[in-house]
């Protein structure tokens, strides 16, 4: 087996002149803004924004006093003079090559010429380049593209043109489409555009692809040169594009199960790092053999004094800034731009033992980890993310205890004698008697519940911290009272959570402070008890019945007018009416007859039969459901009478009425 890296992958000059040009305005303490990504490369990317590097889409987002960066791909005209309009400072950092094609098609245009780019018509190289277009201009990515151009607008044959092409284009679809050109346009001006380096960085990986079993293009997906080497090396051999080394524990097992005795090919795009370039390296040779140990073609002095930053060493105990890369059930890969692989075990991911990596964090997450240990021979760095948080977190956790800031944290643990808490990495303990409002509530509520608690015990030595819950549920129910009282008024209705019961009403909350509804206000009819019309944790509405401010007492209605039993029997049943009703009890005068639910009506004895009878049980007995006509209702005294003997007679004279009316 053998890995041979290409001589010419990494940073191209118009690349490593734009970012070095960003490191110096850093330097200089600059507050620097990119318009879009400097390069095509998240990692780059990611480690400038944590230096302080903004990334602006229009020139009008640099704000006063800011600089303005403008990438290698250049942009349009209009941009630069937007840039002098906005009055910002700016540092152009467009490459050269790419600058004379922005030459070269202005004053094309300005002497009438047609322009035609040979690129992608939504790289922000090209965008650059049409925007210096004056005139018209035309677009096409290959042969087929410009054929149709040229059967589209025939009138083009006759006009003077003026070729270029995006300086990243592919060199061999760049010789397909002049043979096009050299027949069609005789009046042509065609400029070689394509930049030296791409072509030779091509030009390298096509031989090296010619001479591997595999080639590894490395770059950022968005990068167009990186596809472009993708592309050339694609016809020779099998070739895979990767961003960063952990992807190379991705590759298919048949490429895996090939390695054995195989020739693999490295190179990289002109926005690669030469810091990935050599994880890469180490990860792939690793992968193989487990040691570096056949890649002696990567040790000419150029690639070495590239790769001199990457093999500096991480020291225990060392804050890093990574980003993540890959997560799987067990570990988080993370890239620290350094030459080892770093990971994160699920254990050292969060002070949450039950937490799962993906639940923290997302693919391309930036986080701040501490190393716990560095494997040169097995070139990867144990990371934990909980350790670093947790000196932090110490920190803020024992401030709170003096300043009384409350602090948010979610409950992970319900324990003998209270609860977990996690606040900033630090698991923080709140006694049960501290944990909710009211002694006897269940902890278990509290359960993954974001929490909020003061600090009323910090051990500094033992690193630990006593919270209460409690002490901020009093201030909040405290403020809440306060401003009940303020617009409390008898009549005014609230909406509540039923709190408690007890055998002579029901407690409601009303939002920081409790009413109680008289058990005879819980229903028009008789009840027992308060269980038998709401339950706890029921949500009621409410009004209040009468307040005693000195007292803090408040006394709630629930019954509703509208539900009153007599005012529903004036409404429904006046005197006259003949219903259905159901004996409910027994005297020796008489019979009780529920109406409707709260309402009974008497039936004398006289009026229960059209004769004399000893005694109610003689025709009635409890239960039975009986036709009776009101004869009277006394809604002073609460008082309905009632007739079976009315009923009957009203029921034969209805009749008598029916069959006269028959026989006329």
């Amino acid at each position: 087996m053998s890995i041979q890296v290409a001589k010419s992958a990494g940073f191209c000059f118009g690349v490593n002149r734009a970012v070095e040009m960003v490191y110096d305005l850093l330097q200089k303490g600059k507050k620097v803004y990119t318009l879009g990504p400097i390069i095509h490369n998240p990692q780059l990317v990611a480690e400038l924004s944590e230096k302080g590097v903004t990334i602006a889409s229009e020139p009008e987002e640099v704000p006063e006093g800011g600089t303005v960066v403008v990438r290698s791909h250049g942009v349009a005209q209009d941009v630069m003079d937007r840039i002098s309009q906005c009055g910002v400072e700016c540092a152009d950092a467009t490459c050269p090559f790419v600058a004379k094609i922005h030459k070269i098609v202005s004053d094309a245009s300005k002497k009438g010429q047609v322009i035609l780019v040979a690129g992608d018509r939504h790289h922000p190289e090209v965008e650059g380049i049409i925007g210096h277009c004056s005139g018209f201009y035309y677009v096409f990515k290959n042969r087929a593209e410009l054929k149709t151009i040229n059967e589209s607008h025939p009138e083009l044959l006759h006009l003077p043109v003026c070729v270029v092409s995006q300086t990243t284009f592919n060199g061999s679809e760049w010789e397909n489409c002049l043979e096009i050109i050299e027949k069609v346009y005789t009046n042509a001006s065609v400029f070689g555009t394509i930049c030296n380096a791409t072509a030779q960085r091509q030009a390298e990986a096509v031989a090296l692809a010619k001479a591997s079993d595999l080639m590894i293009v490395i770059g950022g997906r968005q990068s167009s040169n990186t596809a472009k080497l993708r592309e050339v090396c694609l016809p020779f051999c099998q070739t895979i594009l990767v961003e960063t080394a952990v992807e190379l524990y991705a590759m298919p097992k048949e490429i895996l199960d090939s390695l054995a005795g195989a020739k693999v090919g490295i190179t990289a795009g002109a926005s690669t790092p030469a810091s990935i370039i050599k994880e890469v390296l180490v990860t792939m040779t690793e992968i193989i053999e487990g040691a570096v140990q056949n890649s002696t073609e990567v040790t000419e002095s150029n690639f070495a004094e590239m790769l001199e930053e990457s093999l500096k060493s991480l020291n225990t105990d060392e804050k890093v800034h990574g980003v993540v890369v890959g997560i799987t059930p067990n570990e988080v890969y993370v890239d620290v731009g350094r030459k080892q692989a770093g990971f994160v075990p699920a254990s050292e991911l969060s002070a949450d033992p039950n937490v799962k990596p993906e639940d923290v964090v997302k693919i391309g997450d930036e986080m701040d980890l501490l190393i716990m240990r560095t494997n040169d021979q097995e070139g990867t760095i144990m990371l934990s993310k909980k350790r670093f948080d947790s000196i932090k977190g110490w920190e803020a956790v024992a401030a709170a205890e003096e300043s009384q800031e409350v602090l948010t944290g979610v409950v992970t643990e319900v324990i003998k004698g209270g609860v977990i808490a996690v606040t900033n990495g630090i698991r923080v303990f709140i006694p049960a008697s501290q944990a909710t409002a009211a002694r006897g509530d269940s902890l278990d509520e509290l359960l993954k519940k974001e929490v909020q608690f003061r600090i009323i015990e910090v051990n500094r030595s033992r690193r630990r911290a006593v919270g209460s819950i409690r002490s901020v549920l009093k201030d909040l129910r405290k403020a809440q009272a306060d401003k009940f009282w303020e617009t409390a008024e008898e009549g005014k209705e609230y909406t509540g959570v039923v709190k408690s019961l007890t055998a002579y009403g029901a407690f409601v909350d009303l939002g920081g402070i409790d009413g109680m509804i008289h058990i005879s206000e819980l229903s028009w009819t008789r009840v027992k008890h308060p269980s038998e019309v709401v339950n706890v944790g029921d949500t009621v509405q409410v009004y209040i019945k009468a307040l005693d401010r000195e007292k803090g007492k408040i006394s709630l209605g629930y019954k509703r007018s509208e539900d009153n039993p007599w005012n529903i029997l004036e409404r429904d049943y006046p005197v006259g009416t003949v219903c259905d009703v159901t004996v409910v009890g027994m005297t020796t005068f008489g019979a009780f007859a529920r109406i409707i639910p709260g309402i009974d009506g008497l039936i004398h004895i006289s009026q229960i039969a059209d004769h004399r009878i000893e005694k109610p049980q003689d025709v009635l007995k409890i239960g039975d459901v009986v036709k009776v006509k009101i004869t009277e209702i006394d809604f002073e005294k609460k008082r309905v009478s009632l007739s079976i003997r009315a009923a009957v007679e009203a029921e034969e004279a209805e009749a008598v009425s029916e069959e006269e009316a028959s026989e006329e």
